[in-house]
């Protein structure tokens, strides 16, 4: 009597087990789907990144990725660290530069021994690296400088390739505003006033140089002393004269997707990372409008654009293991296999700052053109990022719109500016 019903109590459990593994959530094992939170702040990309992620979890079905898109407008920077502060830490997120490295380097992992490490063309790990330790794999390369649609230049009879000097330039803008009625212009530039970041990428042109044009010594700088403050005021002059006014009001959305690509300026200060944005406007905007110029800061001679891995992907090492390897294995795959290979070049439009990937395939020229700046040593590596943390948007931002404003002199602006900066180090 007991063996028979031991018996059968048997089978119930081993049905309720079978059961029990049948609704576990449907990943391969029969366990919990391992779940990876992703915090991006790349939102001209996020389309193609959730898609990406899409295509991950349909071939690991283990896995479960839910991404967190912050920025275009918001605060990416703070919101992360209500991440952390709310213990929401995400598993995988980005590095601005070593200043992020620094802030969040308890929970960053070593990850030298990833494959997406080993590929990383070489110099590109350095803006996530301390102590010969590197910590983040980076994003792509992105560069920056004056955007332009060489079609408004080409019908004010401005020939972009014949821009050698600072002189130049301001001749460019000058015939291009005479004209700028019948080319049906609302000005020459649509200069995003309103976002600190293009500020803080725009005052890259003239730090980098003062910095060396190295990481490394920016990021240990204690002091910043406008070596070049007179070329930014001049540049920062002639685009307030020939800028859509207010230029305080003018955010990105504006400037690129309302202005620049329905032709009503000629010039915006932006890198390659809009192309998926004009594109999905115009589909032939980069490949037949977009063209890129450089800055003239040290000389007339020599013009440069600001080039090299914007952002990383750092991976939290505080969580679980599972956690912690799935993570691994994602990053990785995003930027070594052959889907995301072709997927980083063809979809999200990026240079690619890893080996193994076919240059000639990238769509737009301008990628092509800033690839080839940097090989050809005609960039300037993301100073500003290594700026100290809150410099760019309670510092730089708020002194620069003061002066666009008209509320202050310029002198004003760089003895604050340059008090601050040491405080902050």
């Amino acid at each position: 009597m007991k063996k028979g019903l031991i018996k059968r109590l048997g089978v119930v459990f081993l049905v309720i087990g079978l059961l029990a593994g049948c609704s576990s959530g449907g990943s391969s094992g029969g366990g919990k789907k391992v779940v990876v939170d992703v915090f991006n702040i790349k939102v001209e990309t996020k389309d193609q990144l959730d898609a990406l992620i899409k295509k991950y979890e349909s071939e690991n079905e283990g896995v479960d990725i839910k991404l967190t898109t912050v920025g275009g407008g918001q605060d990416a920077s703070s919101a992360l660290q209500a991440k952390f502060s709310s213990n929401e830490e995400p598993s995988i997120f980005l590095l601005g530069g070593l200043s992020d490295v620094e802030k969040y380097q308890k929970y960053l992992l070593d990850v030298s021994d990833m494959e997406s490490a080993k590929t990383a063309i070489e110099g590109t790990l350095q803006g996530a690296t301390i102590e010969d330790t590197p910590y983040g794999i980076p994003l792509n390369i992105e560069g920056f400088g004056w955007m332009i649609n060489k079609e408004i230049f080409k019908a004010a009879g401005v020939d972009p390739s014949t821009i050698a000097s600072y002189s130049d330039f301001v001749n460019a803008v000058e015939t291009i505003d005479s004209k700028k009625e019948e080319l049906g212009l609302q000005a020459v530039f649509g200069f995003s006033g309103k976002e600190d970041w293009v500020v803080s990428q725009f005052s890259n042109h003239f730090t980098a140089p003062e910095f060396e044009n190295d990481l490394k010594i920016a990021y240990e700088a204690s002091e910043l002393n406008f070596k070049y403050g007179s070329r930014l005021k001049e540049y920062t002059d002639l685009v307030n004269q020939y800028n859509v006014q207010p230029i305080l009001s003018l955010d990105y959305s504006t400037s690129v997707e309302e202005l620049f690509t329905n032709d009503k300026v000629a010039i915006i200060h932006q890198g390659n990372w809009i192309v998926p944005s004009l594109d999905s406007i115009d589909p032939d905007f980069s490949k037949e409008k977009l063209g890129i110029l450089p800055l003239f800061v040290k000389s007339d001679e020599e013009g440069f654009i600001s080039a090299g891995p914007s952002w990383f992907w750092g991976i939290n090492k505080e969580k679980d293991e599972e956690v912690v390897k799935a993570s691994k294995d994602f990053v990785d795959w995003m930027y070594t296999s052959d889907y995301g290979k072709q997927q980083i070049v063809d979809e999200f439009k990026y240079i690619p700052a890893h080996d193994g990937y076919d240059i000639e395939s990238m769509q737009d020229p301008v990628s092509k053109e800033v690839y080839q700046m940097l090989l050809d040593g005609k960039s300037s590596v993301w100073a500003h990022n290594q700026y100290p943390n809150g410099f760019s948007s309670t510092a730089l931002f708020p002194e620069y719109q003061k002066y666009l404003n008209g509320d202050i002199k310029w002198d004003e602006l760089e003895k604050t500016t340059i008090k601050q900066y040491t405080e902050m180090r």
